[in-house]
């Protein structure tokens, strides 16, 4: 793990060379702690929609200008969050970033017009996009590597987990039947209490939001790999190395390097770390994950926005639709978590296996073929569970490819390519497929199309990625492009 030159220690191979430490746990747990709040905050507009259609008398239309909001929010946090971490460091930009995104979700419960929750949805999706890309960098650098892509699509799943119990948190709080109304009505402090409303959803998550935010004050690290990319003095980096083993006698070493990423050249300047994102064979891959992510990123949020309008427009009540919508995006997390063990091992083209399976399940529902009996539930919940997944895997290696020192402005710029689609989502979804059962039908028909672009995109980025492999071990002449892995 070490090298005898100068006492110099190659930071790369000492982190590869362990196994899953309880600070790889620690890290992991903390992680996807900030993924789950973050999901949980993000999602709540699309379970309190429906009440805050019916209390503001939204349009269809202004119910896609509001589901909109974040995403908008989130495309410029992207980019700004990720720069902003590759310059100072990945532990401050997840901080503060879950700080304003509490105090964004609590004061949303204020909103009282729509304009209003427009504005605060979009400065919520500012906080929540910045951190994502540096989130995703920390585990990306701190994991051995036979965990890098599944670290990520762990973290994601508390992001997903976190957008399932907003569905939960909204029945409890929003839903006249809820345990909260029949609290309420029973302690005999109703005229104290505020009632059930989609207001409380926004007052209890934000608080709970903050809470976490103030742990993370005392327990999150930064992220080690980025510190010796960035040149950090040595006495800072030491003790880093130490949480990861505390047996290793890392005071014998008085300098630190990466063997395993190229060098960038240095510049802080946003088009200079740009121009890194297509360095040798990223001049392919990036462009491939780019496209990829934006057709995943349309189809779950599509999903997301106005998956419980699509089943109450097909039937089904409010507070059914809420479930089966929030059970299957958990369920997709945790599939995209499988998947992920396989892609690990035998590169990004497994990634295909979750969106090829779950065409078919939205072209069932989109031709009309299934939308009663006994086969209906059970292939909404399949489709929207493969749905996930493949996202969860997309997700998973838009940052892994990239050296630390501009790692997280590609994971960045991925998220902000992407988040055109999540922008059009839900005003595509509001004027085109909400209003009718026909044009539901034409919203999952649409979605099969956005999965079939991410096989074509993962199958050719699979073939560019062993290019990259191949010249990172000397096999490929010209081997200019020394990927992060």
């Amino acid at each position: 793990m070490a090298t005898t030159r100068a006492q110099t220690l190659d930071v790369a191979g000492f982190l590869q060379g362990l196994n899953f430490t309880p600070f790889h746990k620690r890290i992991l747990l903390l992680s996807c702690l900030v993924t789950f709040f973050d999901g949980l905050d993000f999602s709540l507009i699309a379970y309190t929609l429906p009440y805050i259609r019916d209390e503001m008398q939204l349009t269809t239309e202004q119910m896609g200008d509001v589901s909109m909001a974040a995403f908008i929010g989130q495309m410029i946090g992207s980019l700004v969050g990720s720069y902003v971490a590759d310059i100072v460091g990945r532990r401050p930009v997840i901080i503060f970033s879950t700080l304003i995104a509490a105090m964004m979700t609590f004061i949303t419960g204020f909103a009282g017009s729509p304009e209003m929750l427009f504005i605060l949805r979009m400065l919520g999706g500012l906080a929540i996009g910045g951190l994502l890309a540096p989130i995703w960098s920390l585990n990306i650098e701190s994991m051995p590597k036979a965990m890098r892509a599944t670290s990520v699509t762990i973290i994601m799943l508390g992001f997903s987990t976190g957008g399932s119990a907003a569905g939960q948190i909204a029945n409890l709080f929003a839903s006249p039947d809820g345990l909260y109304a029949s609290l309420h009505a029973g302690t005999g402090l109703a005229s104290a209490l505020p009632g059930p409303s989609w207001h409380m959803v926004f007052f209890f998550c934000g608080l709970l939001t903050a809470v976490l935010a103030l742990i993370l004050v005392f327990t999150l690290p930064e992220s080690t790999r980025w510190m010796v990319a960035k040149g950090r003095p040595a006495g800072e980096i030491a003790p880093m190395l130490s949480r990861f083993d505390p047996g290793f006698e890392v005071q014998r070493y008085t300098a630190f390097e990466l063997s395993d990423e190229r060098k960038t050249d240095g510049s802080e300047s946003p088009w200079a770390k740009f121009k890194e994102l297509f360095h040798g064979w990223l001049v392919w891959i990036t462009p491939l994950i780019w496209i990829a992510y934006f057709f995943s990123s349309f189809a779950i949020y599509l999903k997301t926005s106005f998956g419980v309008l699509f089943l109450e427009q097909l039937g089904l009540s409010v507070e059914t639709a809420t479930n089966l919508s929030s059970i299957g995006a958990l369920i997709g997390a945790i599939g995209g978590v499988v998947l992920l063990m396989f892609t690990e091992k035998r590169g990004p083209g497994w990634i295909i296996v979750a969106p090829l399976l779950g065409i078919p399940f939205l072209l069932l529902l989109g031709f009309g073929i299934v939308l009663s009996g006994p086969f209906f539930v059970p292939v909404v919940l399949i489709g929207s569970i493969l749905v996930g997944a493949g996202h969860a895997a997309v997700i998973s290696i838009t940052s892994i490819f990239y050296p630390s020192a501009v790692r997280a402005t590609g994971g960045g710029w991925a998220s902000f390519m992407a988040k055109f689609a999540a922008v059009a989502a839900p005003w595509v979804g509001a004027r085109l497929f909400l209003g009718s059962d026909a044009k539901v039908l034409a919203g999952y028909t649409f979605s099969a199309v956005c999965l079939a672009g991410i096989v074509v995109c993962m199958l050719v980025l699979s073939h560019f990625a062993k290019k990259l492999r191949r010249e990172e071990v000397g096999e490929l002449p010209n081997a200019a492009a020394q990927p992060a892995e």
